[in-house]
């Protein structure tokens, strides 16, 4: 329950308040326009009508509710935010928040040598050069820890190849 809590923070404030305000607005629309006008929903009963009125909006709510993670979560990885929310909203059948889910980059982390905080992917700290994955002693570049050569330039790697300094 803690990192959906987490997560659930990442949404900003004002995409909370548009949630709501949309899902009451459309749920008091069905409920006092929208059913009352149509034969065929009016014959439903009282629950039915009402879990009609009330049920399809969250819908809404939560496709609100993903944009505004769109937002927030593009924005604390250092992305363009702005560009992000508009393919989330425009981009229909939420197609938008899917391709950003593949693409997004990786969570920016705080150097261990210097503590300045750095995007993902990189091997090595920008400022004080600290190796922050494993990485090919001949090369330079990233590798993983079970891999026996360096697939860049072919190198020997020693097995188990550790986080060192430069």
């Amino acid at each position: 329950m803690n990192r959906l809590r987490e997560n659930l923070a990442i949404i900003p404030r004002p995409a909370w308040v548009i949630a709501v305000l949309a899902y009451a607005a459309f749920a008091l629309l069905a409920y006092f326009v929208l059913i009352p006008q149509d034969k065929e929903l009016s014959g439903h009963g009282p629950a039915g009508r009402f879990l009609f009125a009330f049920g399809l909006p969250v819908f809404l709510f939560v496709l609100v509710l993903l944009i505004g993670y769109v937002n927030g979560d593009a924005r604390r990885r250092g992305m363009r935010y702005v560009m992000w929310t508009l393919l989330a909203i425009f981009v229909p059948n939420a197609i938008g928040i899917i391709i950003y889910f593949l693409l997004r980059d990786p969570l920016p982390a705080p150097c261990p040598g210097c503590r300045a905080v750095i995007r993902g992917g990189f091997t090595f700290c920008p400022n004080c050069g600290t190796a922050l994955k494993p990485h090919c002693p001949q090369c330079g570049r990233g590798v993983e820890a079970a891999w026996a050569n360096c697939p860049y330039c072919g190198s020997q790697l020693r097995s188990g190849v550790a986080v060192e300094s430069r």
